[in-house]
């Protein structure tokens, strides 16, 4: 039988599908364990290993099934505990490449059927009416010309799913997206083999031989393709259909947004498949059902957690009214606000994540590819075309009105996903043109691993700079050199997350200068935030009783009714001087036995939502910068300043490269650079100007284009000329 000719073998093609996604997950969790980061990241990093270490409940909608899973990964005695946290994060990323293998092969099984039997039964009944019993001929049209494409294809979306820079980057760190982005792929693998079992048992027994094997290619003999029996019962598909119904409800307690935005395009795969007779059906009732078993089975566990007081216990969701507000995250909200204006500003950032998504902008292979594959999809299998459309599409009109910052790359990941699928199909159509231009299949086998290596090695060294994680201490470093400035007992207030949800994770699960009162200036707008706080730090909480009870009757009023605090001045002012108030109480009480700190953020909101604040503490008390935070001081004399060394590790070295949008580029690497500003002011109104150039030249290092630093410079460079130095203006 020559390479034109092939009966796929049912074990058979289930064996190669396996091998080579087997061999897909273990190349990634290679890699992804080599980039790992070694500790804690930015971002929601800190807050969710310690929700997944004690059990809690995550910011909304609390991700219940990824703070199980990453429970377990906690108790592998292997490093530490935000290291077991990443690997999980990496094992999940690893799956989803490999399922993604598996979901292309899948379409690419089915997209040929339709059209097979078609010809089967136009080839059957023109035999029927010539009465003649001579041989078929060999039914090319539709069909895999070859395993090795096929393979190559499903490959080629493996490896460009693993090493995009999207997935790579949550593979190496505590995130709840590569777990996500799994429980998608695995929806659509159980739906596609329900789409193409369904079709199936709507065929002829002609196009299956002897064996009960799928004839999927064109050189099965007339035998295999002329006997007649009945076709295969339907429902025999709907046990697949039905758990990924139930897949589907357990993914909604992952990212629910991300994964309840593929339900259109789910319901079109549907249609397209059983029609509409379907949605009225009984079955339609029992998948729904499935769905939403999953879906109460994942959710169960907020209002258990939160019963037990864990130590997260974000939004304290016991009651039905919290556990409602938690599910539908209702605090985040806000930053949904769709305008044409912000769509266009944020398509504009879309484009350029998928121009540098899978390797360098400059050598587009893999778009090229993910354009022909729509393109072939298209030509030969339109459901599956629409398929894909509706889920970038989908996902897109949500992620386009969403203005976040920090973690918004990860909202594409379903838009990435269906372009690595049709990649797929673009590569087989590459292979295959490739090797008919050549008018031989002998180097079928060379064209189809040139052209994986090619994508392969493109999207790992496009990649590997900004997604190697092995030496990201930056969180760490971040927390030490502001903690190493604090004094014992000391508090501080922030409202920098890059700062607080570290602190989270050192203070709580690695027992790291837990002397600190750290509060969240942010949280302190959240009524269940006070619980944490009477556990975390009672005496602070309670000689600020007095305070704290009238700002909660407001708080607890404002939750359920933020509204009526928009149109009433009068309670709008007086929750705002309350909460004022309260934080005012917080820093007199404890400066009296410890000293305060501000990070910048409050320290130098002149304008911003806590101007008032900044302009009461400013009022009281000096700010004076210490390392990255500043002590406030009831005195105006000069302090003398610590001689800590910042570590700087990562920054500014080139170990470690940065998108522009990269939360390091956005708000860390901006507090070093104004608060080293910051010193070298306070030490040049004061006259030391040495001092103050040594500070002006760190801050510099890290970002040469600061103009105010580089000023400050030039002022205390001429003082020294002129001898001022040391002596007060």
């Amino acid at each position: 039988m020559n390479d034109t000719s092939v009966v796929f073998n049912r074990a058979f093609l289930f064996r190669t599908r396996v091998a080579w996604a087997l061999l897909v997950f273990v190349a990634s969790l290679l890699v992804y364990g080599r980039t790992l980061a070694p500790t804690v990241a930015f971002v929601d990093s800190g807050e969710l290993t310690v929700a997944a270490s004690s059990l809690g409940v995550a910011h909304p909608p609390g991700f219940p099934l990824y703070v199980a899973l990453a429970h377990l990964a906690t108790l592998v005695p292997i490093g530490n505990v935000a290291v077991r946290v990443n690997f999980a994060s990496a094992v999940f990323a690893a799956l989803a490449s490999s399922v993604v293998c598996l979901v292309v092969f899948e379409a690419m099984l089915t997209s040929h059927v339709p059209r097979f039997i078609a010809r089967v039964q136009r080839k059957a009944g023109r035999k029927k009416s010539k009465k003649t019993g001579a041989s078929a001929q060999p039914l090319k049209e539709g069909a895999p010309r070859s395993l090795v494409s096929l393979v190559a294809s499903c490959l080629i979306s493996g490896v460009l799913l693993a090493f995009s820079r999207t997935l790579w980057a949550y593979a190496t760190i505590a995130e709840v997206y590569t777990l996500t982005s799994l429980l998608i792929l695995v929806v659509f693998l159980l739906m596609f083999r329900w789409r193409r079992r369904f079709i199936e048992g709507r065929r002829p027994a002609s196009s299956r031989n002897e064996d009960g094997d799928d004839v999927l290619n064109a050189g099965a003999t007339g035998s295999a393709v002329n006997r007649s029996s009945p076709s295969q019962p339907v429902g025999t598909a709907y046990g697949t259909l039905y758990a990924a119904a139930f897949v589907f409800g357990l993914a909604l307690g992952v990212h629910h947004v991300s994964v309840g935005l593929m339900l259109p395009a789910l319901a079109v795969l549907v249609f397209t498949t059983a029609r509409a007779g379907f949605f009225a059906s009984r079955r339609f009732l029992f998948a729904a059902l499935f769905a939403i078993a999953g879906l109460v089975v994942v959710y169960a566990y907020l209002p258990i957690a939160a019963s037990r007081s864990p130590i997260m216990n974000w939004g304290d969701p016991r009651t039905l009214e919290r556990f409602w507000w938690q599910i539908t995250g209702r605090q985040y909200q806000v930053f949904f606000s769709y305008s044409l204006s912000t769509a266009a500003s944020q398509f504009g950032g879309f484009v350029k994540l998928l121009a540098r998504e899978f390797g360098p902008w400059w050598f587009p292979a893999a778009p090229a590819l993910m354009l022909a594959g729509f393109v072939a999809v298209f030509r030969r299998d339109k459901p599956l075309f629409w398929f894909l459309v509706l889920v970038i599409a989908a996902d897109l009109a949500y992620a386009l009105g969403y203005d976040i910052a920090e973690d918004k790359d990860a909202y594409y990941l379903p838009a990435l996903i269906a372009m690595t699928i049709s990649a797929g199909f673009g590569a087989k159509w590459l292979i295959n043109k490739a090797t008919s231009a050549a008018a031989a299949f002998k180097g079928r086998q060379f064209i189809a691993a040139a052209v994986v290596l090619i994508v392969m090695i493109a999207a790992l060294g496009g990649n590997w700079s900004y997604n190697n994680r092995s030496r990201y201490f930056l969180a760490q470093d971040y927390f030490d050199n502001i903690l190493a400035t604090v004094e014992p007992g000391g508090m501080l207030l922030t409202r920098d997350w890059q700062v607080y949800s570290p602190s989270l994770y050192f203070q709580k699960i690695e027992h790291r200068r837990e002397d600190a009162v750290v509060i969240d200036v942010n949280q302190l707008r959240r009524s269940w935030y006070f619980d944490y706080l009477r556990k975390a730090y009672p005496t602070p909480m309670e000689l600020a009783r007095n305070q704290i009870e009238p700002f909660l009757e407001d708080l607890r009023h404002w939750e359920h009714d933020p509204d009526l605090y928009q149109r009433d001045l009068t309670l709008n002012q007086r929750i705002n001087s309350r909460f004022y108030e309260m934080i005012l109480a917080f820093v007199t009480n404890h400066i009296r036995s410890a000293p305060v700190y501000l990070t910048l953020d409050i320290a130098g909101d002149r304008e911003g939502q806590d101007a008032e604040l900044t302009k009461s503490l400013a009022a009281l008390y000096q700010f004076v910068p210490k390392g990255l935070v500043f002590e406030i001081t009831t005195g105006r004399e000069f302090r003398q300043l610590s001689d800590h060394q910042l570590s700087t590790r990562g920054l500014a070295d080139g170990t470690i490269e940065f998108e522009d949008n990269d939360v390091v580029t956005q708000k860390v690497i901006p507090v070093y650079v104004n608060m080293l500003y910051n010193r070298g002011r306070y030490l040049s109104v004061y006259g030391h100007h040495e001092q103050a150039v040594e500070a002006f030249k760190q801050s510099l290092s890290l970002n040469p284009r600061f103009t105010p630093a580089q000023q400050a410079m030039n002022e205390s460079l001429n003082a020294l000329r002129k001898g001022i130095s040391n002596s007060p203006p």
